[in-house]
């Protein structure tokens, strides 16, 4: 199956490191990521699902459930996390998906034969509070994620769901935003407050909206 942006994400229930979860039930209104992983035990993946516990409180901060799969078992899961506690100094208390069968990186297109006919790419899925699609990111199994990343690009989805706005190359929060081409730039003067500086008829910033 190939899922592509704006699609609705597949739900499912399956066995995790915290028992058998229902997806859509633990997400439940809240944003989501759901990351795929090669294998257990594999020190790549180890460093990024130590990243992630340790970046817990910003998850929060966005309303924002994490989900990690790999193909092995529940019992190589709870023996990893153990490890990656150890190694990376963390507490990954977010569940592991057990896809010993592959069904679920099937679903969501984790596997790529042309790169490997066993293991799952490094793909990573966010998903919006209305269960649809917002974001595919893939990397192949040799190159660890950049989670800080992930984060800027959920600042940027959240705030574009809500604003009638666009983040430029290499937005960060505070930043100022693109006015979308939808609006007109007399509309655009109306909507934000703050002003709209006019580069081009098709390039217009604005301040970023939402912010004291």
């Amino acid at each position: 199956m190939s899922l592509r942006l704006g699609d609705i994400a597949p739900n499912f229930k399956v066995k995790t490191s915290l028992g058998v979860i229902d997806f859509y039930e633990y997400l439940g209104k809240s944003w989501g990521i759901l990351f795929s992983h090669p294998a257990d035990y594999t020190p790549v993946c180890t460093t990024e699902l130590g990243r992630t516990a340790a970046l817990k409180e910003e998850f929060a901060k966005r309303d924002v459930k994490v989900l990690a799969l790999s193909i092995d078992s529940v019992e190589s899961h709870i023996g990893w996390i153990n490890d990656i506690n150890e190694t990376q100094k963390c507490t990954v208390d977010f569940p592991i998906v057990a896809d010993s069968e592959k069904k679920i990186s099937e679903l969501y297109g984790f596997i790529h034969p042309n790169a490997s006919t066993t293991a799952t790419v490094r793909s990573l899925i966010i998903i919006g509070s209305d269960k649809l699609i917002k974001l595919i990111i893939i990397y192949p199994a040799s190159t660890g994620r950049n989670f800080v990343e992930v984060l800027r690009v959920v600042d940027s989805l959240q705030l574009t769901a809500e604003y009638s706005v666009a983040t430029p190359a290499d937005w960060t929060q505070g930043e100022k935003v693109i006015v979308i081409p939808s609006i007109s730039t007399e509309q655009a003067i109306e909507k934000f407050a703050k002003g709209v500086e006019i580069v081009k008829p098709y390039l217009r910033y604005t301040p970023q909206p939402g912010l004291e």
